[in-house]
């Protein structure tokens, strides 16, 4: 429902042309070439005299006035989920806005209010439209003013719209980096803690004399170790089954802490068979050594795969991170979409964790390099899957498939993204690429998400498209592979 704006309870009074105030509107950049004839259109507009703080109209409702700032100064002040707020625009004395909502028929972006006292003249809607049409010089700088403000406007927007996903996404990364980096420090302080127990044992060890028998024995079982130090897949039925033979299999045979060394033995397939040289050519506390500082060697060759998959994990992270922040910066350059797509999909993977959410990936691999001098092709990605992972049910499904194909003699580059949710509901689906159009409660999303994928999507020459119904929405997006 459209609220009532609040600058029609700021009690303006009806402008009267004095030399005082033509003077003030001489200073506006839009009407400084008009001469004083022209100048009466502006007679019985509302004046305002602001103080500091007061506030014209608020962030989403719908301007109904085109304001002119005499003097002081005035901010435009967006408001995030979290209430906080920015100011994204200033207008200080000489400047007039408000045409492009006007003109639009749009709400407004942020709430407008007085910085500093301030002076202004507003216009409602049918003085605006009585000045666009009885004052052409007036009308060709104020279409030229929104034309460049727009432009201005779309390229801010874009730029917030990525910011606010990456800030968005940022707790998740945060917990995507923290689980690798725990890893990998558990597993370096383990490392410590098995280096500082094969010290102990091999110091031991040395001093024992050890007949060629016993030597060839120990070089065997350590071989075994080094060649067998990735985990054995079993079920666990059988894991319990092995790990349970050995360990008792070690406790016949006095073996200390039997049932401590017997699972990462079992683990990688060491059977009591194994274990028969060693328990026929080695007294009880040379074994129990020898098996000690096995299970120990055993153990870091792991830890050292788990650190190195750790440090592989958060690599790719780093990757991903960088693809998604510098793509589409600098001049002319090539993008592999599947590339793009793929770390798009890393940075949204604790949110397709969370709903235990599959994904199917067909992505053709003779893919045509994507040359553009564009940006923001991987926020694209973003406000789709993101809104297909809001959308699917938990263990639902998201489809995305990628493939070259001839238009018109020119190659392209097609990408479909599906998923099984409930679809778009009919009432909505005309309006979904409108800007600010959003179906989520209030401070949840910005509305822009839709609209900037579109504006995007035509940036690089394409189309977008989609087809929703219950069970089955895709969006099908084509870009040209060179423009």
């Amino acid at each position: 429902m459209t609220t009532t704006a609040t600058i029609i309870d700021l009690h303006p009074t009806p402008a009267v042309l004095t030399p005082e105030l033509i003077t003030l509107l001489r200073g506006v950049s839009i009407l400084a070439s008009l001469k004083d004839e022209e100048l009466k259109c502006l007679e019985g507009s509302d004046e305002f005299h602001l103080s500091e703080g007061d506030v014209l109209i608020r962030q989403g409702e719908f301007a109904r006035h085109f304001l002119i700032v005499l003097t002081g100064r005035i901010g435009v002040f967006q408001a995030a989920p979290n209430k906080h707020e920015t100011e994204v625009v200033t207008y200080e004395g000489g400047s007039a806005f408000g045409e492009l909502p006007l003109l639009a028929n749009q709400p407004v972006g942020g709430t407008v209010r007085a910085t500093q006292p301030s002076h202004l003249l507003a216009l409602d809607e049918e003085a605006f439209w009585h000045l666009m049409t009885t004052c052409p010089h007036v009308r060709k700088a104020i279409l030229g003013n929104m034309a460049l403000r727009y432009q201005r406007y779309q390229n801010m927007t874009i730029q917030q719209e990525k910011m606010a996903s990456l800030g968005t996404l940022a707790a998740g990364l945060m917990h995507e980096l923290n689980n690798p980096g725990a890893a990998a420090r558990r597993a370096a302080s383990q490392l410590r803690q098995n280096l500082e127990r094969m010290l102990e044992l091999g110091s031991r060890l040395s001093r024992t004399k050890l007949d060629p028998e016993q030597t060839e024995c120990l070089a065997e079982l350590k071989s075994r170790a080094m060649t067998s130090h990735k985990p054995v897949r079993m079920n666990s039925l059988e894991q319990s089954d092995a790990e349970e033979e050995l360990a008792t299999w070690m406790e016949d045979a006095h073996i200390e802490n039997a049932w401590k060394l017997a699972p990462t033995l079992a683990g990688v397939g060491i059977t009591s068979r194994d274990l028969e040289c060693a328990r026929t050519e080695f007294p009880v506390e040379v074994l129990s050594d020898c098996l000690g500082w096995l299970e120990a060697l055993i153990s870091s060759m792991s830890l050292v795969g788990l650190v190195e998959d750790s440090i592989g994990r958060i690599t790719e992270l780093v990757h991903a991170v960088k693809s998604y922040a510098y793509e589409g910066k600098g001049a002319r350059q090539s993008i592999n979409v599947n590339d793009s797509i793929h770390a798009t999909l890393i940075i949204l993977a604790h949110k397709m964790r969370e709903k235990e959410i599959v994904v199917e990936r067909e992505f053709d691999d003779a893919l045509p390099v994507l040359q553009t001098e564009q940006s923001g092709l991987n926020q694209v990605w973003t406000n789709i899957l993101d809104n297909a992972i809001d959308a699917v049910p938990p263990k639902g499904v998201i489809h995305i498939k990628t493939w070259p194909e001839e238009r018109s003699g020119k190659p392209y580059i097609i990408i479909s993204i599906a998923d099984n949710g409930p679809g778009i509901p009919l009432d909505v689906q005309p309006r979904i690429f409108d800007p600010f159009y959003t179906t989520k409660e209030v401070g949840v999303g910005t509305g822009l998400g839709l609209g900037i994928v579109a504006r995007i999507v035509d940036q690089f020459g394409g189309t977008i498209r989609f087809t929703s119904q219950p069970g089955r929405t895709e969006f099908l997006i084509s870009v040209p592979v060179s423009r």
